[in-house]
């Protein structure tokens, strides 16, 4: 594998530092190479280049907006047999703590983008002879391609109308896997009863596509001396109130992170409602990655939503 990096990174020098290390999902190592240290991901899963092939756009995206920081992407490389490797700049990071509100600050800044982008388009739009503004903005809910949370592969399809992609392409696409591998009845029914009212929590709310994270827990978020970082995203343009559910759901954030991003961002009407309708998805996304100890919580705020 070493001799396979040392090729594709056209390094003399391949020199591992650090422990290696790595999450539920894929192993990490840390290299010192010709041109400067990296980080690399490896996972020997069949899907895995689909899966930091996401994780790559989605960096480049969050990049190009200039809020919020992210490891610098390099490549990917497939392993021989089946799996790939994720290169990505290494950052020596420590966890959140001094800089927890520029994280919310700058989350909100992320959230806005699009929505400045689109202000900036009207602009234009209405002045003579102006220059094409660089930034393109995006009128739909979705992703120019999949990304995987964990590693489940998301469909990010384009939908103009938040409510259907969330159901579609979110909420449906878990309940189908559920239903794949544990055929719970129970889950089934208060699924079919709860998909129908999820357009009504959506009610006299203006959804502007934001660009997210779209995996925003504390293990994905970190500090150096120069501000606040956060990596392994999987992202995708939909309703900024989305990403605050797992933000919230284990810990990790203190109410700094939140204030300084309800600064920038209020809370509109029927927020708590659909801070439990997302936080929904997260734990069925959990019961999908880690088995039946996450369905008691699933079927909790699934009785508690149709209430």
């Amino acid at each position: 594998m070493e001799k396979l990096l040392k090729t594709e990174l056209k390094t003399s020098i391949l020199k591992a530092f650090g422990s290696s290390g790595g999450g539920y999902i894929s192993q990490g190592q840390s290299y010192e190479t010709d041109s400067g240290r990296v980080f690399v991901k490896i996972n020997h899963k069949p899907q895995a280049r689909k899966m930091f092939e996401g994780e790559m756009a989605s960096l480049e995206a969050i990049q190009k907006t200039n809020t919020l920081r992210v490891p610098q992407p390099i490549k990917v490389i497939d392993l021989p047999g089946e799996g790939a490797m994720f290169v990505i700049e290494y950052l020596k990071m420590k966890n959140l703590s001094k800089y927890s509100a520029k994280l919310g600050e700058q989350v909100a800044d992320l959230h806005l983008y699009n929505q400045k982008c689109g202000g900036k388009l009207k602009k234009e739009e209405n002045s003579v002879g102006a220059g094409r503004f660089e930034p393109q903005y995006v009128d739909k809910f979705g992703f120019h391609t999949v990304t995987c949370c964990g590693y489940i592969q998301q469909v990010n399809e384009w939908q103009s109308d938040w409510p259907t992609f969330f159901v579609r392409h979110r909420l449906q696409a878990q309940m189908d896997l559920i239903e794949r591998d544990y055929g719970d009845r129970e889950a089934r029914d208060l699924w079919s009863q709860l998909k129908l009212k999820v357009p009504e929590m959506f009610c006299g709310v203006e959804i502007v596509p934001a660009l997210l994270h779209g995996d925003l827990w504390a293990g994905n978020v970190a500090e150096d001396e120069f501000g606040p970082i956060v990596f392994d995203p999987a992202s995708f343009y939909g309703h900024s109130e989305f990403e605050l559910a797992i933000s919230g759901m284990f810990g990790g954030f203190n109410s700094s992170f939140f204030s300084a991003y309800h600064s920038k961002i209020p809370k509109a009407p029927g927020f708590e409602k659909r801070n439990k309708l997302y936080q929904l998805f997260n734990y069925i996304n959990h019961w999908n990655h880690f088995g039946t100890e996450y369905r008691g919580s699933t079927l909790t705020v699934m009785r508690r939503l149709l209430k």
